[in-house]
């Protein structure tokens, strides 16, 4: 969301809906940019209530989010779907009452010990080399951006799915 905000010139910095709010329009949609200030097992609140405010289905929200059963800097592009053991994605389904919502997963990889704590894994320092696979991950997602807002989610997982 940084990246698609600071390449279209939109500061997301407006608190609303326990989020911080952006306003865009990106490939001729308008767009709610959103970065919900509550904890991730819990964003979404915030989503449900932008999306009950704005009266926006759970299929116009697209959520991007990070996968631990990716491999670092792997996309996939999906347009339902469960939680997959993802506490906030399972906020959000339960919240916005639905699964039917596209999303972004962003392979973060494994923990490299199973008796990690996964929230120390998933706020931990990455190296490197897996900082440049995720900025480019990142980087391809936003390249996508336009085919997702303008309903060519095929297309979008075609590109992005399974490719480094």
């Amino acid at each position: 969301l940084d990246r698609v905000a600071e390449q279209n010139g939109v500061k997301v910095g407006r608190l609303k809906f326990h989020a911080l709010c952006g306003e865009a329009t990106l490939a001729g949609v308008r767009c709610l940019l959103l970065k919900p200030q509550t904890f991730m097992n819990a964003s979404g609140e915030a989503v449900a209530e932008a999306a009950a405010f704005y009266k926006i289905p759970p299929q116009r929200i697209l959520v991007a989010f990070d996968d631990v059963s990716l491999p670092v800097g792997q996309l996939r592009v999906r347009a339902a779907g469960s939680a997959g053991g993802h506490n906030g994605v399972k906020s959000l389904i339960e919240k916005l009452g639905s699964d039917e919502f596209p999303r972004i997963k962003i392979g973060v990889g494994q923990k490299p010990d199973p008796r990690m704590d996964l929230a120390d894994y998933v706020l931990g320092r990455i190296s490197a080399e897996e900082e440049k696979l995720l900025a480019a991950a990142v980087d391809r997602a936003v390249e996508a951006l336009p085919l997702l807002l303008t309903d060519r989610l095929g297309e979008a997982m075609n590109r992005l799915n399974g490719k480094p």
